[in-house]
Protein backbone atom coordinates (compact mmCIF):
# COMPACT_ATOMS: atom_id res chain seq x y z
CA UNK A 1 0.00 0.00 0.00
CA UNK A 2 1.43 3.38 -0.93
CA UNK A 3 1.76 6.30 1.43
CA UNK A 4 -0.58 8.35 -0.77
CA UNK A 5 -3.46 5.96 -0.03
CA UNK A 6 -3.12 6.32 3.74
CA UNK A 7 -2.05 9.96 3.94
CA UNK A 8 -5.55 11.59 4.07
CA UNK A 9 -6.84 9.45 6.92
CA UNK A 10 -3.56 9.65 8.83
CA UNK A 11 -3.46 13.44 8.51
CA UNK A 12 -7.03 13.64 9.79
CA UNK A 13 -6.12 11.48 12.77
CA UNK A 14 -3.07 13.66 13.40
CA UNK A 15 -5.25 16.79 13.29
CA UNK A 16 -7.65 15.24 15.79
CA UNK A 17 -4.79 14.24 18.07
CA UNK A 18 -3.44 17.79 17.91
CA UNK A 19 -6.87 19.17 18.75
CA UNK A 20 -7.11 16.67 21.61
CA UNK A 21 -3.78 17.86 23.04
CA UNK A 22 -4.88 21.48 22.75
CA UNK A 23 -8.13 20.71 24.54
CA UNK A 24 -6.26 18.91 27.31
CA UNK A 25 -4.06 21.97 27.79
CA UNK A 26 -7.11 24.24 27.85
CA UNK A 27 -8.80 22.02 30.45
CA UNK A 28 -5.69 22.09 32.65
CA UNK A 29 -5.42 25.88 32.37
CA UNK A 30 -9.06 26.26 33.34
CA UNK A 31 -8.58 23.90 36.27
CA UNK A 32 -5.72 26.09 37.50
CA UNK A 33 -7.82 29.24 37.01
CA UNK A 34 -10.68 27.60 38.88
CA UNK A 35 -8.41 26.55 41.75
CA UNK A 36 -7.02 30.10 41.95
CA UNK A 37 -10.49 31.59 41.90
CA UNK A 38 -11.77 29.21 44.59
CA UNK A 39 -8.80 29.81 46.89
CA UNK A 40 -8.91 33.58 46.53
CA UNK A 41 -9.78 35.74 49.54
CA UNK A 42 -12.99 37.75 49.74
CA UNK A 43 -15.47 34.98 49.07
CA UNK A 44 -16.34 33.11 45.93
CA UNK A 45 -15.21 34.59 42.67
CA UNK A 46 -18.06 35.19 40.23
CA UNK A 47 -15.94 33.55 37.51
CA UNK A 48 -16.04 30.16 39.27
CA UNK A 49 -19.36 29.03 37.75
CA UNK A 50 -18.28 30.29 34.33
CA UNK A 51 -14.97 28.42 34.59
CA UNK A 52 -16.68 25.25 35.78
CA UNK A 53 -19.05 25.39 32.82
CA UNK A 54 -16.15 25.94 30.43
CA UNK A 55 -14.24 22.99 31.93
CA UNK A 56 -17.28 20.76 31.46
CA UNK A 57 -17.75 21.96 27.88
CA UNK A 58 -14.10 21.24 27.09
CA UNK A 59 -14.27 17.82 28.73
CA UNK A 60 -17.27 16.95 26.57
CA UNK A 61 -15.49 18.24 23.46
CA UNK A 62 -12.38 16.25 24.38
CA UNK A 63 -14.42 13.07 24.85
CA UNK A 64 -16.13 13.64 21.49
CA UNK A 65 -12.80 14.20 19.77
CA UNK A 66 -11.37 11.03 21.32
CA UNK A 67 -14.36 9.03 20.12
CA UNK A 68 -14.07 10.51 16.64
CA UNK A 69 -10.33 9.77 16.48
CA UNK A 70 -10.97 6.17 17.55
CA UNK A 71 -13.66 5.77 14.91
CA UNK A 72 -11.42 7.24 12.21
CA UNK A 73 -8.55 4.94 13.18
CA UNK A 74 -10.88 1.94 12.92
CA UNK A 75 -12.14 3.08 9.51
CA UNK A 76 -8.56 3.65 8.35
CA UNK A 77 -7.57 0.16 9.49
CA UNK A 78 -10.60 -1.39 7.77
CA UNK A 79 -9.78 0.43 4.53
CA UNK A 80 -6.15 -0.63 4.72
CA UNK A 81 -7.18 -4.24 5.32
CA UNK A 82 -9.59 -4.10 2.36
CA UNK A 83 -6.91 -2.68 0.10
CA UNK A 84 -4.49 -5.37 1.23
CA UNK A 85 -7.08 -8.10 0.55
CA UNK A 86 -7.71 -6.67 -2.92
CA UNK A 87 -3.98 -6.57 -3.65
CA UNK A 88 -3.58 -10.14 -2.39
CA UNK A 89 -6.48 -11.27 -4.57
CA UNK A 90 -5.02 -9.52 -7.61
CA UNK A 91 -1.67 -11.17 -6.91
CA UNK A 92 -3.35 -14.58 -6.53
CA UNK A 93 -5.39 -14.13 -9.72
CA UNK A 94 -2.23 -13.35 -11.73
CA UNK A 95 -0.56 -16.59 -10.64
Amino acid sequence: MSKEQTRPSESLVQELLTERRELKVAVERLKLDLADAQSGAGGPDPRVKELQDEVERLRYQLASTRAEATQLREERDELAAGIQRALDQLHTDKE
